[in-house]
């Protein structure tokens, strides 16, 4: 009829939770795995040699102190991210065990509770072999909690569970030595009708070692005992008894039965049974009135007493379902973080939004729309001359300052705020809602501002120039200087400075507004010069020659037509000849300075995205590694 475990299987080593293989394995880089030491080993070792009622019990075990402290330091850790009612339970857990370890771990503390009727208090006798705690008719009988230490030196544990010194009770002298070190409490009913009885049992119930629920043949079944205590205490099955009592009030087969279907009610509550030496809960099944089976609870508590441990496993079970109800709080769904992918898919499109390639596409038109007017014929020059007067006279410098309205870069706020929402999504996918908040959170202020800051990036990136002082390896290149805003008093200022090693040119105005990032305008590279020179010559010898061919049709030079004929036709054949080859050569650098303008300009973008953006949101990912780091070791799956 009895179900008793071995107190030595209470005392081993504890199986953790289940959990999900793939969360323990989230970040095996970055979650402790933390091992004992020889010396911890050899200590565990020596003390396990020791017989069970000679083993001391001074000071909690290493795995548990080491699962106490991941829990205290989660709980530092989440105070500004989760909600204080969410973390009320774990900072309970460590009120209480600090509480527990300032009185002697040689002690256990056993509650009996149960419901009105049950032979609670004859129990209680029966255990300390003598009337200690009123029994009676009367309900409820037991007002108050009755104690009885078979111990010395264990008035500080009974001040620190409020027992009054009325209700103390002394065993007969000498001390049971099968209970020995065993506070008994004898608790009041848990469905009195009594006001306060109840909230003393619960209060109680979270300060004891172990617990013996007492149920009687009537009210085993009964819904308050399963839902309101059973079931919810099903983790503490290690340090719970669970006694049949009135077996005198059965037959043997009704024993049988009855014992069956409250094992079944158990199962039912998840609260595992201590059966073929697992560990668990001790189911029993005896009369307090008579005797019978009394024997068999005693030796049971008197085995798990010696081991030392209750306080040990209470403790471990708090920290366990402490652990289990933040789980959701801290374990992801899957592999959540910044991925380079992630990071190379934000920059892209913080540099389509600041137009990066665009620009590279522009400022490779310029270098091929200076290559063709340094280059190109003179005939050509002068007509594009004649129309830009003539479009708008009197201006000087106009198609310059056209080309410069179409180099303003603006960022495209909704390109922008779409690549943060996309990385935000991507970062924060599986993570527990305090943290993606969190992410969402740091993203969100880090993107304030973003836009006007690339925009200012784009107006002030330098403009690439492929040659470097003394450098003759490239080529150069002159520019206004971009981002002075505003209105400014004084004259015309021209200067020169350096940027990045890049040498630049730029003005600013007086009374009227500033130009913005305005075109390169490009010093000519040497063979520009010797284009430009031989066009000149092109049109020089084309002169030459209609004077001359002229001169010769006249008669008023005495050469044969043809030459001078040739020397016009070839020159003016040349011309155009000579400029669709400068065109042709100056394709290559024109790609290569529009490629360095838009890395530059791509560049400028990704150092704001990753300052702004990047770089908060992997600090919120990493202090949550931190704290989900701390979790493993809490909730004992290291």
């Amino acid at each position: 009829m009895t179900a008793v475990h071995s107190a030595d299987s209470r005392c081993g080593q504890r199986t953790p939770p289940a959990s999900d293989a793939s969360d323990r394995a989230w970040d095996d880089g970055l979650i402790a795995r933390r091992a004992r030491t020889e010396h911890e080993k050899a200590g565990s070792e020596e003390a396990a040699a020791r017989p069970p009622q000679h083993r001391p019990a001074t000071a909690l075990g290493g795995p548990l102190l080491s699962r106490l402290d991941a829990l205290r330091e989660l709980v530092g850790l989440s105070r500004a991210r989760l909600d204080g009612a969410m973390l009320a339970e774990a900072g309970r857990v460590l009120e209480e065990a600090a509480a527990r370890q300032r009185h002697s771990l040689d002690l256990t503390v056993v509650a009996i509770a149960g419901s009105t009727g049950s032979g609670k208090s004859t129990l209680f006798n029966a255990l300390a072999r003598a009337q200690l705690s009123e029994a009676g008719v009367r309900r409820p009988t037991t007002a108050a909690p009755v104690a009885c230490a078979f111990a010395d030196r264990a008035d500080g544990m009974l001040d620190r569970l409020g027992v009054p010194a009325r209700s103390r009770r002394q065993p007969p002298r000498p001390y049971d030595p099968q209970l020995a070190g065993v506070v008994l409490l004898d608790l009041p009913d848990h469905d009195s009708a009594a006001a306060g009885h109840r909230e003393q049992v619960d209060r109680l119930l979270g300060l004891v070692d172990a617990v013996i629920w007492v149920v009687d043949p009537e009210k085993y079944a009964d819904a308050v005992l399963h839902e309101r205590y059973l079931r919810p205490l099903a983790g503490y099955a290690e340090v719970t008894f669970v006694v049949l009592n009135q077996l005198d009030r059965l037959s043997a087969d009704a024993v049988d039965q009855v014992l069956d279907d409250l094992r079944r009610l158990l199962d039912e509550d998840g609260l595992a049974l201590g059966e073929h030496g697992e560990p668990g809960a001790t189911v029993l099944a005896l009369s307090a009135l008579t005797g019978e089976g009394v024997g068999e609870l005693r030796d049971a508590l008197g085995q798990f007493a010696a081991r030392r441990c209750a306080a040990e496993l209470r403790l471990t079970a708090d920290v366990d379902g402490a652990s289990r109800r933040l789980r959701p709080a801290y374990v992801a769904d899957g592999r959540p973080g910044l991925t380079d992918g992630m990071r190379l898919d934000f920059e892209d499109r913080l540099a389509e939004a600041v137009g990066a390639r665009a620009s590279g596409l522009r400022a490779e038109r310029t270098w091929l729309r200076g290559a063709e007017r340094a280059c190109g014929t003179v005939w050509g020059r002068a007509w594009r001359t004649y129309l830009r007067l003539r479009d708008r006279p009197g201006v000087p410098g106009a198609e310059d300052e056209d080309e410069a309205s179409r180099q303003r870069r603006t960022a495209s706020r909704p390109l922008v705020e779409q690549a943060v929402r996309t990385l935000v999504h991507e970062a924060s996918a599986g993570l527990p809602g305090p943290w993606a908040q969190a992410v969402r959170e740091a993203a969100v202020r880090g993107a304030v501002g973003l836009a006007e800051a690339l925009d200012e990036a784009g107006a002030a990136a330098p403009v690439p120039a492929a040659r470097r002082e003394g450098d003759t390896g490239g080529w150069r290149v002159e520019g206004r200087r971009p981002g002075w805003g505003g209105r400014r008093s004084g004259a015309w200022r021209t200067g020169a400075w350096r940027t990045g090693g890049w040498r630049t040119v730029g003005r600013r105005t007086g009374a009227g507004r500033t130009r913005g990032a305005e075109a390169p305008r490009l010093v000519r590279p040497r063979w520009w010069a010797v284009a430009l020179g031989t066009q000149v010559a092109f049109v020089v010898l084309q002169l030459l020659g209609a004077a001359g061919l002229v001169a010769a049709l006249c008669g008023a030079l005495d050469l044969e037509w043809w030459i001078p004929g040739l020397v016009a036709a070839g020159s003016g054949a040349g011309a155009p000849v000579l400029a669709w080859g400068c065109r042709m050569a100056a394709r290559g650098p024109a790609r290569g300075y529009g490629l360095e303008t838009e890395r530059r300009l791509r560049g400028a973008a990704a150092s704001l995205g990753r300052e702004r953006v990047l770089e908060p949101v992997a600090a919120e990912l990493l202090r949550y590694r931190e704290v989900r780091a701390q979790f493993v070791v809490a909730a004992g799956e290291m």
